[in-house]
């Protein structure tokens, strides 16, 4: 399996089994994650009554390389907002098309309102479900 970035939609989909889980899981092994999308994942577990504690030794445990959400990064995500914002996209799914864009790599999610700006963002966008 080549290198993708998983949105934050995707890892919660593993984590709470849910439509799309498996074909994410397929992505695992040379997955990436940006820290914003990191972090809205160990939002959810925490609305979920998950400690920070529990809810680092669950993600940490997945095997994904987490990346910074850096300057570059900032401004890429900022200048996708364009050709986003009729998908009603987010700064955390802007973040995880920048990381893709810049590591040129797919993306992965399962949010079918990405579906149609992969061509505008120029990184391509593979919804599971």
């Amino acid at each position: 399996m080549s290198r993708t970035v998983l949105d934050a939609s995707a890892i919660l989909a593993v984590l709470f089994r849910e439509p799309g889980a498996e074909a994410v899981e397929a992505h695992y092994e040379e997955g990436l994650v940006s820290s914003v999308n990191l972090s809205e994942v160990a939002a959810k577990l925490s609305d979920c009554g998950m400690t920070s504690a529990e809810a680092r030794d669950l993600l940490s445990g997945l095997g994904l390389e987490v990346r910074a959400f850096d300057e570059a990064l900032a401004y890429s995500a900022g200048a996708l907002r364009e050709a986003t914002r009729s998908k009603g996209l987010s700064l955390g799914d802007r973040a995880c098309l920048a990381l893709g864009i810049a590591e040129s790599v797919p993306v992965v999610t399962v949010d079918r309102n990405w579906s149609h700006v992969s061509e505008k963002a120029g990184v391509e966008v593979v919804v599971v479900r």
